[in-house]
């Protein structure tokens, strides 16, 4: 068993940390004495505040849309810090806007989106398995899904795709927990007061509509919650969708799909054997 994992004395590594939700997760895992990498394309105001005023803190340009840059982050990790992170946050992510839609469709080679909503966390599940695997040790990777990764939603329909995506990554390595040591969870939020939502936010006032936001705080306390207890195992993801709410909404510890077509355990095992330092 996995069992509880507590942030102290921790290293984590956080995407899209200088803002919303990232950041509120950062000032948690401070209070929590981790160590914290804050990974994002710019500092924020907030997040050179706190990296000033706290020797465990450090932030790291990166491009998540550039698996380079995401690689970079766990040797920055080392160098800083003297060992590969523990927890691997794949929080950084994009709204759905005119510049980057299904609906207007102005990306002329490659949905852009999907680069950083889906491929994102998919690249850095694989390098922080592969890094804890190479110093043996346990971890988590806590991915930032959404509600939008289990309902659909007609005019972001792009978006949706990349969360429904990143919910199945989620469900497939629940097995990674015994098989490599590593817990993948996610959480699965509804509309957030962050700047993510802005252009939705500004979009749904011109319609009349008016959501109900949760405030980034709550949702990073049930990210930490899904990091430290060990009774969420990995496969597992969180909805959020108002204050106070929270539900299990995805588990990936039954498929009928592996019962149908089981899936080749001893292939994986070998190449995680030669992944792992003995």
């Amino acid at each position: 068993m996995f069992g509880d994992f507590p942030l102290s004395d921790k290293i984590i590594l956080i995407t899209g940390g200088a803002s919303g939700i990232g950041f509120a997760l950062a000032k948690l895992a401070v209070e929590s004495n981790a160590k914290v990498i804050i990974a994002d394309l710019k500092p924020s105001p907030d997040s050179t505040s706190i990296v000033e005023a706290h020797e465990t803190v450090r932030f790291s340009r990166c491009d998540v849309s550039k698996w380079a840059d995401l690689a970079s982050t766990i040797s920055f990790s080392v160098q800083e810090f003297g060992d590969v992170p523990d927890v691997y946050a794949a929080n950084a992510g994009v709204p759905e806007t005119e510049r980057n839609s299904f609906w207007d469709d102005n990306d002329e080679e490659r949905y852009s989106l999907l680069d950083i909503n889906l491929s994102h966390p998919i690249k850095l599940t694989r390098l922080a398995i592969r890094a804890l695997l190479g110093k043996n040790k346990k971890g988590v990777v806590m991915i930032t899904a959404s509600i939008g990764g289990l309902e659909g939603h007609f005019s972001t329909a792009l978006y949706c795709a990349a969360k429904h995506g990143v919910i199945g990554l989620i469900k497939s390595l629940a097995a990674a927990e015994d098989e490599a040591g590593v817990k993948v969870v996610g959480i699965c939020p509804g509309p957030v007061r962050t700047p993510l939502m802005a252009t939705v936010e500004n979009k749904l006032s011109r319609t009349g509509e008016k959501p109900t936001f949760l405030e980034p705080e709550e949702i990073a306390g049930r990210m930490k919650e899904l990091i430290e207890l060990g009774r969420y195992r990995g496969g597992m993801a969180l909805g959020v969708y108002r204050p106070g709410h929270v539900e299990v909404v995805a588990d990936g510890s039954t498929s009928a799909l592996e019962a149908m077509c089981p899936p080749d355990v001893m292939a994986v095992r070998r190449l995680i054997a030669t992944e792992r330092s003995i």
